[in-house]
């Protein structure tokens, strides 16, 4: 870890600090957390990464990220750990990619499993499935979205795997025109014949409505819960199974954000321990929260720390805690920044940042 760099310490401070969005901030006023690597460029936009882990040697890993591109120019590009791109696996004539996520071991025929990545198509309304890592499309063209209302621009997804093997896609949209509730629709995905179809198993979560829209989704599936940023509000918990039910488990994160709400990320240190992290886009910064909630009620999630990063306006982020190689023995964070790339971050710098704030804090309270 750099020892140069200087980390926003404490809960109190980290609130009294942070800067209104009318507030100019310079690099002499704060250093960030700095990139291990950063990845070729893409074309047009760079939004939202995801992280494959190679089921023999994570070292072969691969990152994925799409590139918005309107008119069937956007993209899917694969990287590897140190973000160079692998050209032959890229995937291409998509038209405007935002959100991309990764489920292991889909059911494609009787005796034939595949991971996936999934991926949100707003300018056809649809969602796209491929095999992984091979990057072929295995969904015939695409599976459409929010059929029944009349804004189909969809934006994020996330995908959740149950514990009978059940795979689901949740999938947000624009905010033009959405609805105050039932703004998510979940749809679980099945193969007929070696193709993914889709079936919409329900409607849920609440929306703020406003100027705002809701994009970045998060699934938590080894405790069962998903998370989603409501960007100009706060971000809503909801249970992934969708025979739980619809009711709103949390609404936390409703202060101390510049604007948008964006990217989300869970890492875990334990079976339902670890850390939630949510891009405060307009202020190159995350805000960092515990993922077991508190002591008494594990949905009340307050505020660690904020985390000052190198990216600028970050819009999707992906986390993992596997220990992928030298360079990353604890895991690996990646987040999409507003210049056509995505950073590549060791865990072990974020991890640090977050132990001195807590260690400031105790000093503090003691």
């Amino acid at each position: 870890m750099n020892k140069n760099i200087i980390y926003i310490l404490g809960l109190g401070l980290a609130t009294s600090c942070l800067p209104s969005s009318k507030t100019a901030e310079t690099q002499s006023e704060i250093t960030r957390i700095q990139p291990k690597y950063v990845t070729d460029s893409v074309n047009y936009d760079s939004d939202d990464p995801a992280i494959w882990i190679h089921p023999s040697d994570p070292a072969q890993s691969l990152i994925l990220g799409t590139d918005k591109g309107d008119d069937g120019q956007g993209g899917v590009f694969v990287f590897d750990l140190q973000g160079n791109e692998i050209a032959d696996r890229r995937i291409s004539n998509i038209d405007r990619p935002n959100n991309v996520d990764i489920a292991y071991g889909f059911q494609l025929d009787s005796t034939q499993q595949t991971d996936i990545a999934v991926f949100s198509e707003r300018g056809k309304e649809q969602i796209r499935v491929f095999s992984l890592p091979d990057m072929n499309p295995i969904d015939g063209g695409g599976l459409p979205v929010f059929e029944d209302s009349e804004n189909r621009l969809v934006m994020g997804v996330a995908l959740y795997k149950r514990a009978d093997d059940s795979i689901f896609a949740i999938v947000s949209r624009k905010g033009e025109n959405a609805p105050t509730e039932g703004y998510l629709y979940q749809y679980l995905l099945y193969a007929e014949n070696g193709t993914v179809k889709s079936q919409l198993v329900r409607k849920f979560g609440k929306f703020s409505g406003g100027d705002g829209e809701i994009e970045a989704i998060a699934v938590d599936a080894e405790a069962g819960y998903i998370y989603y940023s409501d960007e100009l509000y706060g971000i809503r918990k909801y249970y992934a199974d969708p025979n739980k039910g619809n009711e709103e488990l949390a609404l936390f994160g409703l202060e101390n954000f510049t604007e948008d709400r964006e990217g989300i990320s869970i890492y875990p240190t334990g079976e339902k321990s670890g850390y939630i992290l949510i891009s405060d886009q307009q202020n190159r910064r995350f805000h960092v929260y515990p993922r077991e909630g508190s002591s008494s009620n594990p949905h009340q999630h307050n505020l660690i720390t904020v985390l000052p990063m190198q990216v600028v306006e970050s819009d999707g982020s992906e986390v993992s805690p596997v220990a992928f190689n030298a360079d990353f023995p604890k895991g690996i964070f990646v987040a999409m920044s507003d210049n056509r790339t995505f950073e590549i971050y060791d865990w072990r710098d974020l991890e640090q940042a977050i132990q001195d704030s807590t260690e400031s804090q105790e000093l503090t309270q003691n």
